[in-house]
C-alpha cells in the first residue's frame, strides 16, 4: 500500500518550505527514519526523515521548488506499485520521466546521487550564470559551495549587463521583517561609550579559567541580565493593548552568516554562567552558519544582543526584532584618551547603542537603563571574574 507522506509543520506557523536536496530517488528503498529531504524554512535548513519504509514512488519536487505545508512531499510504497495521483494533485512530470530502478546485487538498495553542498540561493545563482556546481570545489563549511565560489568561476567572463537575482527565502524573510519592525515600532536609538579595561580583563581571566574561547557577548550578557530583572519593560512584547512582562530572560544574540543575519536563542540565560553562556552561544552560532540551527533555537528571544564589534563596527543603529521592546549593539573597542582620577590615559572605548520602543519605554526611562548598563560593563560583578 503507498504512503502519501506530506509536508509537516515543521516550525511555528510555517506554510511552505524549499526543497534543497533530496537524499533519495525514485526506485530507491529506504528504511524507516532514514533521511528523505533537506528543505529550508524562513530560518533554517531541516532534514526530514521517513516515517515509512518500503520503496520511493514519488517525489513531491525537485530542489529549488517550494513545496506548501500538506502537499505531498513523497510517496513510499511497495517494489513495482502502481501509484496515481488524486487528481487534485497531479503528479510532477519527473514521475514519467524517471527511468527504471537500476537492478541491485545481494538486495541492497543503489545509492543515491552524491548532492552538491549548496544553499538554494547560490544554486539560484549558479543556474543564472550558467556555472556546473559539480564542478566547483567548495570553501564553505564542510566543503559547501559559497556565492564567492560561483562568482569567481565567472570571473572575467561576465559583461557589463545587470545581474538580476533571486533573494533567498531567508533574505526575504528578513526583508519581510525588518520592514514590518521599522513600520509598526517607533524607534528610539541612544548611544553611550563604555571604558571597557574590566570588561575585557573579565573575559581574559574568563577564557584562560574556562580553557575555552568565550564571546564577548556572554560576558556583556551577564551585565545585562539583572538589568532586566530591574526594568521589565525591557524584556517585554506588546499583545493588542496589554504589555506583557515575560518572566524569562531568552536572550537572542545576533550571528552574521553566508546567507544573512539570524538570532540564535538562549533560553533562560540568566540560569547560566558566563562560560556556560559563551558555550551556549558558541554551539547555537556554529549551528546557525550552517543552517542546522532549529526554528525553535532562532526564534521567540525577549532581548536581543549585537556585536558589531567582531566585524569592525562602531555605533549603529540597531532594529528591534519583532515581539520584542529592545535591542544592544556593541561596537569595537578602541584604544582611546580617558580621563581617571584627574589623568588622561589610554583605556580601550566601546561604543553601544541601545533600540527602544518608543510606545513602551519613555526617555527617561531609556536613559536610566543605559546608565545603568554603562556602570555594570564598566564595573563586572564578580560572576565575570
Amino acid at each position: 500500500m503507498a504512503h502519501e507522506f506530506r509536508l509537516p509543520d515543521i516550525g511555528e506557523g510555517l506554510t511552505d518550505a524549499e526543497i534543497v536536496a533530496w537524499h533519495v530517488g525514485v526506485g530507491d528503498d529506504i528504511a524507516a527514519e532514514q533521511l528523505l529531504v533537506d528543505v529550508e524554512t524562513a530560518k533554517a535548513v531541516v532534514g526530514i526523515t521517513s516515517p515509512y519504509a518500503g520503496t520511493v514512488l514519488h517525489l513531491g519536487g525537485d530542489a529549488g521548488d517550494s513545496v506548501d505545508v500538506g502537499s505531498i512531499l513523497v510517496v513510499i510504497g511497495e517494489a513495482g506499485e502502481d501509484w496515481q495521483p488524486e487528481a487534485k494533485g497531479a503528479a510532477s512530470p519527473r514521475d514519467s520521466e524517471q527511468p527504471a530502478p537500476p537492478e541491485t546485487t545481494s538486495g541492497a538498495a543503489s545509492s543515491p546521487p552524491q548532492q552538491v553542498k549548496a544553499v538554494p540561493v547560490v544554486r539560484k545563482l549558479a543556474r543564472d550564470l550558467g556555472v556546473d556546481l559539480a564542478a566547483l570545489t567548495g570553501s564553505g563549511p564542510d566543503g559547501a559551495i559559497t556565492r564567492g565560489d560561483v562568482e569567481a568561476a565567472t570571473a572575467g567572463s561576465k559583461g557589463s549587463a545587470d545581474e538580476r537575482v533571486a533573494m533567498s527565502r531567508l533574505r526575504r524573510t528578513i526583508a519581510e521583517n525588518m520592514t514590518r519592525s521599522w513600520r509598526e515600532i517607533p524607534h528610539v536609538t541612544v548611544q553611550a561609550e563604555v571604558d571597557a579595561t574590566r570588561l575585557l580583563e573579565a573575559r581574559r581571566d574568563l577564557v584562560e579559567g574556562h580553557g575555552a574561547p568565550v564571546p564577548l557577548e556572554a560576558v556583556v550578557a551577564r551585565a545585562v541580565l539583572p538589568l532586566l530583572a530591574e526594568f521589565p519593560e525591557f524584556n517585554a512584547t506588546i499583545d493588542g493593548e496589554d504589555l506583557i512582562l515575560r518572566s524569562s530572560h531568552d536572550l537572542g544574540f545576533a550571528v552574521d552568516t553566508e546567507d544573512g543575519l539570524l538570532v540564535v536563542v538562549v533560553r533562560g540565560a540568566a540560569d547560566l554562567d558566563a562560560a556556560g553562556l559563551g558555550d551556549r552561544i558558541v554551539d547555537l552560532a556554529t549551528r546557525a552558519k550552517k543552517r542546522t540551527a532549529t526554528t525553535q533555537e532562532l526564534t521567540g528571544q525577549t532581548f536581543t544582543i549585537s556585536n558589531i564589534g567582531a566585524l569592525g563596527g562602531g555605533h549603529g543603529t540597531p532594529i528591534i526584532p519583532l515581539g520584542t521592546t529592545a535591542i544592544l549593539s556593541c561596537g569595537r573597542a578602541t584604544e582611546q584618551a580617558v580621563v581617571r582620577d584627574g589623568e588622561i590615559v589610554a583605556a580601550p572605548v566601546m561604543p553601544i547603542d541601545l533600540s527602544y520602543d518608543h510606545r513602551v519605554i519613555d526617555g527617561g526611562l531609556g536613559q536610566r537603563f543605559l546608565a545603568a548598563l554603562v556602570t555594570n560593563l564598566e564595573n563586572p560583578p564578580p560572576v565575570l571574574a
